[in-house]
């Protein structure tokens, strides 16, 4: 099967290079600053400053996942409608040895970070190694690959927890891990629904009955931990439960009527209802552990 590559000059190839690191998705590594907001240290420059780091250390080990997920995956995608032509190696805008050198460039940025962050590496460690799992093996066990998906969450979280040197709170792992399986479930629920089971193997074991099952008690459980986080730790915040509560009831909106969420970053950056109930959560919790 033959692909039309793109122009082979430099320009070109940058182009491709950016696209195969995914920065668009760079948008999940915002959990990473959630112990930042809700510890109240955002004004604290050297706790901003140790937290934006570990952001971008994830930054570079997400992209770095996505490569070798790419590199997995390229017939797949060839045969996908969609991945067949955004993707840079199914596509034939680069061939797999110029992604591999960018990986061991990430790689070595991550070494580096080493020196800077060894705590935050040491997670991002674990994170590396369950995406490596994930991309050869779990990925096609039922169950197991929404959990190793919502995992990922909840290592972001600790990482930006690691990097102020504060414990994570149980209310926040729990609904981190909720809410990442709930994202994870509708997902899952779209591929379903919009391809059935041709772009992935694990579609095979699940039904659009059972995936929408998950996601709602997901989504159930996610606001409750949150709430019961807000009512025990943080009553000031109960101004933002409301705003939470809007939020997945318009994600699931875009999802069911706009036919989005295959993409949570591209349901969020599209749909500017969406978008501003983020933004208007992050500034109602920002305004409401203003350190006095």
């Amino acid at each position: 099967m033959h692909h039309n590559a793109a122009p082979l000059d430099s320009r070109h190839r940058l182009q491709a290079l950016v696209r195969l690191m995914r920065p668009k998705q760079w948008v999940k590594n915002g959990f990473v600053l959630a112990p930042l907001l809700f510890t109240g240290s955002f004004l604290n420059m050297v706790a901003v400053k140790q937290a934006l780091l570990a952001t971008l250390l994830f930054c570079i080990a997400s992209s770095a996942t996505y490569i070798v997920n790419d590199i997995q995956d390229i017939e797949r995608d060839r045969r996908h409608p969609d991945k067949a032509n955004s993707r840079p190696l199914a596509s034939g805008a680069l061939e797999i040895p110029h992604a591999c050198a960018l990986l061991l460039v990430l790689y070595g940025l991550l070494l580096i970070g080493w020196w800077f962050e060894p705590k935050v590496i040491g997670v991002i460690l674990i994170y590396l190694v369950l995406n490596l799992a994930y991309s050869f093996a779990l990925k096609h066990q039922p169950v197991i690959d929404i959990f190793s998906i919502a995992l990922g969450f909840v290592l972001r979280v600790w990482a930006g927890a690691v990097a102020l040197n504060v414990p994570v709170s149980g209310w926040m792992f729990s609904t981190t891990l909720c809410l990442a399986l709930y994202l994870a479930a509708v997902k899952r629920g779209q591929e379903l629904s919009q391809r059935g089971s041709e772009g992935r193997s694990v579609l095979n074991k699940y039904s659009k009955t059972l995936v929408d099952r998950y996601a709602e008690m997901s989504a159930t459980g996610a606001l409750v931990f949150y709430s019961m986080f807000v009512m025990a730790s943080k009553p000031e915040l109960v101004i933002t439960v409301p705003l939470v509560l809007f939020g997945l009831y318009r994600y699931w909106y875009v999802v069911d009527v706009l036919d989005g969420g295959e993409s949570p970053t591209d349901a969020l950056l599209s749909d500017w209802p969406l978008l501003i109930t983020v933004l208007l959560w992050i500034g109602a919790c920002a305004w409401a552990l203003w350190p006095h």
